[in-house]
């Protein structure tokens, strides 16, 4: 808090002045008042020099033994330095001075006392009703824990003149200190981060998705993946949108193919031809390669019927048949590519991302993912998704917890 000057405590320097009979110590106090009045457009100056020159008058009114005056003249220094409260400086020199106090100050206290004590029997009998055979001493827990949290007092935007206490903040607050405080990751002050992230709407959105407590720790990376998740739908719902569109929604967004990939390799063309959509790399260090085809906008069938069941169709073919030729083309380049770019692509495998189950309003969702399924269990190093299913698993991978970058 700043220095503070105001009429208040003119007009108590004014007092203290009355008080003093020592020259020096009413030179002391003129230095103050042409202070106070040497700021610009008649305001009075509020700086650390104020504070000095109040030192100095009560260090004068010491030395020549005027101890009442010394008092006087700390009262105005911790006014001065927010110390003292200002309905409390002027009770008390209206006292002093043997002045009539202020009824509307009683009348606070006594209006604020009086809805204090109503909300505590209102609290306690809805504590009691809810808790019929609770002991004192758990009434007493509970008004422990509301006092905790009014810490995180809000004053709602949409609900002027209201104040909300959060419930539960204050262990909320504890939990993130002691989750900061750990060794996954260094905070400079753990405890102001903590109140910081329970306090704010942003942080508690978070914390509302999160079951287990993991999200807190990458509260950000959260947001983030939530914002590209949110953008990715939308593209992927557009029947206009392209595979370039996609291409550009799923770039820099590789958690959204699960936590077995590490990040994104930095060049997309390894082989003399061919450019890989997406080239992710894999936590053993091995390539992972995304082939991409429309998602709504594709006008050919997933699935079709053979004899008794579904079976994939030729647009699902051709895009494994497109991915096979990448994997054997990265096989024949393998030391080439090992060396140059540093990646192994012995163990390379490949996911086509194609279509959405919409596309078939006859047929229901769970056949289209079964026929994918089946197919999928009998190619080795080829995954057919599609990308509503790609959704699906990211949106559970999210509501689950977020794991590293």
């Amino acid at each position: 808090m700043g220095v503070r000057s105001d009429m208040t405590l003119e007009w108590q320097l004014r007092k203290v002045c009355e008080e003093t009979g020592d020259e020096g110590v009413e030179a002391a106090l003129s230095a103050v008042f042409t202070y106070l009045r040497s700021g610009s457009a008649g305001r009075r100056r509020q700086t650390k020099e104020l504070v000095r020159l109040l030192e100095d008058a009560r260090g004068l009114a010491a030395g020549v033994g005027e101890w009442h005056v010394v008092r006087l003249l700390q009262d105005s220094l911790d006014y001065a330095e927010g110390r003292i409260l200002q309905p409390d400086f002027d009770e008390r020199y209206r006292l002093f001075q043997d002045g009539a106090r202020k009824e509307r100050n009683r009348d606070f206290v006594a209006s604020s006392l009086r809805t204090m004590h109503e909300w505590l029997v209102a609290v306690s009998e809805a504590y009691l009703r809810d808790h019929p055979g609770a002991s004192a001493r758990d009434v007493l827990a509970h008004f422990e824990a509301q006092r905790a949290d009014t810490g995180f007092l809000r004053a709602p935007d949409d609900r002027p003149g209201r104040y909300v206490i959060p419930r539960g903040m204050s262990e909320i607050s504890l939990w993130l200190e002691r989750l900061l405080r750990s060794d996954r990751i260094e905070i400079e002050d753990p405890a102001a981060e903590a109140r910081r992230l329970a306090g704010s709407p942003q942080a508690l959105a978070l914390l509302a998705a999160d079951q287990d407590g993991r999200l807190i720790l990458r509260a950000a990376e959260l947001q983030r993946r939530t914002a590209g998740l949110r953008e990715l739908r939308a593209v992927v719902d557009d029947p206009t949108a392209t595979e370039a569109d996609l291409q550009r929604a799923l770039q820099g967004n590789h958690w959204i193919f699960g936590g077995r990939y590490v990040g994104e390799a930095a060049r997309r063309r390894l082989v003399p031809g061919d450019e890989v959509d997406i080239p992710l790399i894999r936590a053993d260090g091995a390539l992972h390669i995304v082939e991409l085809k429309r998602a709504m906008g594709l006008k050919r069938p997933l699935i079709r019927r053979h004899r008794n069941a579904w079976v994939p169709a030729d647009a699902v073919h051709e895009a494994v048949g497109q991915a096979v030729n990448y994997l054997v083309g990265l096989d024949e380049n393998r030391a080439r590519i090992r060396e140059e770019f540093g990646i192994e692509t012995r163990r390379a495998g490949a996911l086509v991302l194609l279509g959405h189950p919409a596309l078939h309003a006859d047929v229901p969702e769970e056949e289209v993912g079964e026929t994918l399924r089946t197919f999928n269990a009998h190619v080795t190093r080829v995954e057919v998704l599609t990308y509503k299913e790609l959704l699906d698993n990211a949106e559970r991978s999210l509501a689950g917890g977020v794991g590293p970058a």
